[in-house]
């Protein structure tokens, strides 16, 4: 019976089917640091997605950047817009934790203090 209180606080780590939080920014961003500025949450089902697109006409390259909420099937995408007189060829990437679409070491941030926020009522029971 003593077993059951650790089963319980190690459930509260599992992931619910809750919204995640993904950071947005919508296509032509010039800086992907314009994009961490925005979080959004995302309607249930939806992925994190960050795009990064570059454009090429002559000398001049432009990378262009979008960050927002995606449904799956938007997800390992790749192909060609159109905007400000340029072609751009893009890739979509998806993620499945909160704001893990910015940079790497925000999604880490965001992972780590998670993690170790739902580990304390599994540690307190140990400790008690």
């Amino acid at each position: 019976m003593s077993g059951v209180p650790l089963v319980i606080a190690l459930l509260c780590c599992l992931p619910l089917a809750a919204c995640l939080s993904c950071f947005t920014c919508l296509f032509p961003a010039i800086s992907p640091l314009d994009c961490l500025k925005f979080p959004l949450e995302c309607p249930a089902g939806q992925r994190c997605l960050s795009s990064t697109a570059m454009g090429k006409q002559g000398p001049l390259q432009v990378t262009m950047y979008e960050k927002s909420c995606a449904v799956p099937s938007q997800c390992g995408v790749s192909g060609q817009k159109f905007a400000s007189g340029l072609y751009f060829n893009y890739t979509n990437i998806c993620c499945d934790t909160d704001l893990c679409n910015g940079a790497e070491s925000f999604a880490a941030l965001s992972w780590g203090g998670g993690a170790a926020l739902c580990l304390l009522p599994a540690l307190s029971l140990l400790l008690a």
